[in-house]
């Protein structure tokens, strides 16, 4: 938890502060931007919540903060409001799981409310709160792992909810070898009707993104939108197995329509399917310049 002693000089006086445990993941400031910003390599507070919402986004970035580097001045009494409103809905049935694990270094994870049974992308901590608000929406049927990197508290959720967990198997490893369901080869694999695994090698060599009704792709450490380029990225320097294939992989994604990218890393970003393909194609042209 976030210790008053080591609280950033950086911080504007009042309530909410950021400590010096802070590994600059970036999760608050994408969940609470009027709330937390950038400083000296790290997060802190440039502006105190006056409003009811702004308080309400600084206590979910709280909750969600991997090394619980966030913390008040005075306890806070309204922690079951905010534990009570994850998972935070993006758009239709898809959510934001919060709870960011810092095993996975603040991996976002995401919940599909699906009728054929629920579907976690990624995995995020393992804490009761966002586990019974999980039961209450209808459990998880499967979990799927984009890659080997994200996979923080898999094994927990799998005894919990007895799902099915999905992984590559270029990606498994030692903590990975008892997954229910290992996916093979560079063809894309169905899961239902609607949801479409499709092989990305590049970041790792078993990388998969996740394409749901051609509207929502789950990219995992595969692409993502960049705040501070203003543009959709791939990592160059965070390219474990060949950023050669990762762009071959990326040239593949024009083949798909969809509207909404939803990065384990980076920013979520939105837009129409035309303007997202030439989104695609600039990324892709940056791409092969680096």
């Amino acid at each position: 938890m976030a210790h008053l002693q080591h609280r950033r000089a950086e911080n504007i006086n009042g309530d909410f502060y950021v400590d010096r445990s802070c590994i600059d993941c970036d999760t608050c400031r994408w969940m609470a931007p009027e709330v937390f910003y950038a400083a000296n390599g790290q997060s802190a507070v440039h502006h105190q919540p006056e409003t009811e919402a702004e308080r309400l986004h600084a206590m979910q970035a709280l909750l969600a903060c991997p090394t619980a580097s966030i913390g008040t001045v005075e306890r806070p009494t309204d922690i079951k409001t905010a534990q009570q409103s994850f998972p935070l809905l993006i758009d239709a049935n898809v959510y934001h799981c919060g709870y960011h694990s810092e095993v996975s270094f603040a991996a976002t994870s995401y919940l599909i409310q699906h009728p054929e049974g629920n579907v976690l992308v990624d995995s995020p901590r393992f804490t009761p709160p966002l586990v019974k608000r999980l039961e209450e929406m209808g459990g998880v049927r499967y979990l799927y792992l984009t890659h080997r990197d994200d996979v923080a508290d898999h094994q927990k959720f799998r005894d919990h909810f007895d799902c099915d967990r999905i992984l590559h198997q270029d990606d498994i490893g030692m903590g990975t070898q008892s997954v229910e369901i290992q996916l093979s080869g560079v063809e894309p694999t169905p899961l239902t009707a609607d949801l479409l695994i499709i092989p990305v090698p590049g970041h790792s060599k078993g990388h998969t993104v996740l394409l749901y009704q051609n509207q929502f792709l789950f990219t995992g450490d595969h692409l993502a939108w960049s705040a501070n380029r203003n543009r959709l990225v791939a990592f160059r320097d965070y390219c474990w197995y060949s950023w050669s294939a990762q762009v071959a992989s990326m040239k593949k994604l024009t083949h798909y329509s969809f509207e909404w990218v939803l990065p384990g890393h980076g920013r979520r970003y939105h837009a129409t399917p035309a303007a997202m393909q030439q989104q695609l194609q600039q990324c892709i042209a940056w791409m092969e310049t680096v």
